[in-house]
């Protein structure tokens, strides 16, 4: 049996996953401004570090950016419609990207 989602359940799982991505940026930020090391294999694993924490740090910022328009959503009562086409995104979909802009056949 399906449960289907409530919009105050949306929004407060939305907001969850927003936390943890605030905190994961902010502990990718403070490391990534930690001192480098003075050992030239060291520094070079913590070069090789940074890139993959930048690439984390990125992703999580676009996420946040997307949850935040989701978020916006929700208030303005356009959560779950299809901002292309205007037809309602599956709620599938809405499990699987709660903060998906597009329903599926937009989104391909």
């Amino acid at each position: 049996m399906t449960v289907k989602m409530t919009l105050t359940n949306r929004k407060v799982q939305l907001e969850k996953r927003l936390s943890e991505l605030d905190t994961r940026v902010h502990d990718i930020e403070h490391t990534l401004d930690a001192p480098v090391a003075k050992d030239w294999e060291e520094a070079a694993q913590e070069a090789e570090d940074t890139e993959v924490l930048e690439a984390m740090g990125n992703q999580g910022l676009i996420e946040i950016r997307l949850i935040g328009s989701a978020l916006k959503r929700i208030e303005t009562g356009e959560y779950g419609a299809c901002e292309q086409c205007g037809e309602d995104i599956a709620e599938a979909r809405l499990d699987l990207v709660p903060h998906a802009p597009l329903c599926a056949k937009c989104a391909r």
